[in-house]
């Protein structure tokens, strides 16, 4: 059996990079001249002069807490959309709402490649428990499955007994959906004395993957596979058979990010999942924030596959707190480690002593800085427009985790 979806997974990662290179700044030309929004965000950029990731960090990042609040002043699509009613196949809304639209090329979103990884193959029925209601989950992975050759039922969400019925009866050979269902539905089936051993391959998306859950699905016979996309940009990384990590999508360009800026952070460390679509149209997204932590690992999958990894799903980058009636923002801390950069690594820790809040910045340096420490409060103070304090510590002394602000306080 092929073991990889296509030659590119496997090519030389200077091959990769070359193409890669030269297909961003045609990207970025085209969101530049068929949208309202880019031409507005990059109307001082020479398209040309994007060919490379140091030279891509120099434009905006596009966070989606941002695009829910462009969208809202200019809908449908905050003018990121580079399609119009009947050119676009389909409409989906999120939560927010934030409006996405699909184009017409077969796997717009890029599915099938995860799905491959996970062991689906052509004709084989795909049991597909995403939600075909106003958001794009069902419609994603169903795409995903015709342009690999599948056949596809749909299952969607809940009536977890009408899905053992249909898993009984059709035997399907994979299931697609959010993990915690899928336990739903092998929990139901045993209260109701059935088997699925027809189910032996799963492909799960869309919430935490734990590995005791993989376990207990393996131990049922069924080898389940965690994919990372999102509503507004598909497929970005995918597991397979090596399960080291999470191997980032081919149409693709993934960078990690510190939190709240657009600076690009050193492999291994814990940042924000910044993705730029390389071939899509329709939907031209560059430098798109997810608002989800991760970090890149080193080398290349034991399972032959050559592209970028990633840790996977390590939590929330919107690490904004609310300190004595305002507001702070990894931003803002951002804002003042520019003014200091003696200041490798820095934390800010909001707690709580007698009723009263406390803001403490811990900063990691690279020499005795205690001499800088009024000018750092200072900055503090004028940035923040709040008093307050700051903690020395040696590099390597605050935890990779990516947290930029660590909101302590306990709330009844």
């Amino acid at each position: 059996m092929n073991e990889h979806f296509d030659t590119l997974e496997t090519r030389d990662p200077s091959l990769r990079e070359r193409a890669q290179m030269a297909a961003l700044p045609a990207q970025v030309a085209h969101a530049k001249a068929r949208t309202r929004a880019y031409a507005t965000l990059l109307a001082d950029v020479d398209p040309r002069d994007i060919g490379s990731l140091t030279a891509l960090e120099r434009l905006p990042v596009v966070r989606k807490s941002e695009l829910l609040e462009l969208q809202q002043s200019n809908r449908p699509f905050g003018g990121f959309a580079a399609t119009r009613w009947g050119e676009a196949r389909l409409v989906f809304a999120s939560p927010g709402p934030i409006y996405e639209p699909e184009g017409r090329d077969a796997d717009h979103w890029r599915i099938a490649r995860a799905l491959f990884a996970a062991g689906f193959r052509a004709g084989e029925l795909v049991h597909n428990c995403f939600s075909y209601h106003l958001t794009p989950g069902g419609a994603m992975l169903e795409s995903g499955a015709h342009a690999l050759g599948c056949t596809v039922f749909r299952g969607g969400t809940g009536q977890s007994e009408q899905q053992v019925r249909a898993m009984t009866d059709l035997k399907p050979q994979g299931y697609v959906g959010t993990p915690s269902f899928l336990r739903i539905i092998l929990d139901k089936a045993a209260e109701l004395g059935v088997t699925l051993g027809s189910v032996t391959k799963a492909l799960v998306s869309g919430e935490a993957f734990p590995s005791s859950l993989r376990d207990a699905f393996a131990a049922k016979g069924i080898a389940a596979y965690q994919a990372y996309a999102s509503a507004d940009v598909g497929s970005i990384a995918y597991e397979s058979i090596a399960r080291d990590g999470l191997i980032v999508d081919e149409g693709v360009l993934v960078e990690i990010v510190r939190p709240g800026t657009g600076e690009q952070v050193d492999e291994g460390e814990v940042g924000e999942v910044v993705v730029t679509l390389l071939h899509n149209r329709e939907y031209p997204l560059i430098r798109f924030g997810t608002g989800d932590l991760s970090a890149v690992l080193p080398g290349i999958s034991a399972c032959g596959r050559t592209n970028m990894r990633i840790k996977g799903w390590l939590g929330r980058a919107d690490q904004t707190a609310k300190v004595r009636g305002m507001f702070v923002h990894p931003s803002q801390v951002a804002a003042i480690l520019k003014r200091h950069p003696e200041i490798v690594r820095a934390r800010l820790v909001v707690d709580s002593t007698d009723g009263a809040d406390r803001m403490t910045l811990h900063a990691e340096v690279a020499h005795n800085a205690s001499s800088n420490t009024d000018s750092i409060l200072a900055s503090i103070r004028d940035i923040t427009k709040l008093r307050g304090e700051v903690a020395f510590h040696n590099p390597g002394d605050l935890a990779n985790d990516g947290k930029v602000i660590d909101d302590t306080r306990k709330y009844d």
